[in-house]
């Protein structure tokens, strides 16, 4: 399994527009974070979690040239903008480009997208293929799939595992039910806005006291702020196990 991180950044992405801080205005690549996404190459097979408003930048930055299917951990822009994109894939691929998403997610997509679910439709809109799931094993290309529920605020927001890998992005809060799905996974990425406290997403200090309890082999977070502080600084703090995730990481995964 080789998975890249396609974005490691919150809604705004870093640098937000018109911020000055340090972070914004920081020059290491690390701190320069799209929406957050992520591509797992599995069994031949080409996953991407998310497709927000950088889907196509972070789709030619890492030249992924294969699309098996799109992920929807949950329906806001951040990480759904950036669907019409599939069309290129739709043209190359000769196919339409399943997605994958709990009910609410695919009827949210629907009315965003409409004109790709009309029936009569205009030349050249996304060919879509809706896939609904709920809260129990799937499959994607013969590929099992994992979802896991946690809760974003008041929103139900999936996360998932594929094998030995766990990925959750936004998060405030994870039942001790769904914890018992991620244990046993080799690497888990875990969202954290920033260190102070917010209402809907893990603190940094949050999210490292769960990854210990949990314990994987090797952790990631994701899903950060400008708020979060410099690259540098903030990944010299954690366990050694943890380290903050930055856009182009490649992790490859043996089973």
């Amino acid at each position: 399994m080789r998975i890249t991180f396609l974005g490691t950044g919150t809604s705004q992405g870093v640098p937000v527009i018109a911020c000055g801080c340090e972070v914004c205005q920081s020059l290491d690549f690390r701190d320069k974070r799209l929406r957050v996404s992520i591509h797992i190459e599995v069994n031949g097979k080409h996953i991407v979690i998310d497709a927000g408003p950088d889907f196509r930048q972070q789709m030619l930055r890492e030249r992924i040239n294969n699309l098996d299917a799109i992920l929807f951990t949950h329906e806001h822009k951040d990480h759904t903008a950036g669907l019409d994109d599939v069309r290129a894939y739709n043209f190359f691929q000769k196919r339409d480009m399943p997605i994958f998403g709990r009910k609410h997610v695919l009827s949210q997509i629907e009315k965003e997208f409409h004109y790709a679910f009309t029936k009569i439709k205009y030349p050249g809109t996304p060919q879509i293929t809706l896939n609904e799931i709920q809260n129990q094993p799937f499959k994607v290309e013969g590929i099992d799939v994992i979802p896991i529920e946690v809760m974003h605020y008041k929103l139900p927001v999936f996360g998932f595992r594929i094998q030995d890998f766990t990925y959750i992005t936004d998060v405030n809060f994870i039942s001790d039910e769904e914890i018992e799905k991620i244990k046993g996974s080799k690497v888990v990425v875990m969202g954290a806005l920033r260190k102070e406290a917010h209402l809907s997403h893990f603190t940094l200090s949050e999210a490292v006291n769960l990854l210990e309890k949990i314990a994987p082999e090797q952790a990631y977070i994701t899903h950060i702020s400008h708020q979060m502080g410099l690259h540098r600084e903030v990944n010299v703090e954690l366990p050694a196990f943890i380290q903050l995730a930055y856009d182009g990481l490649v992790i490859n995964l043996d089973e």
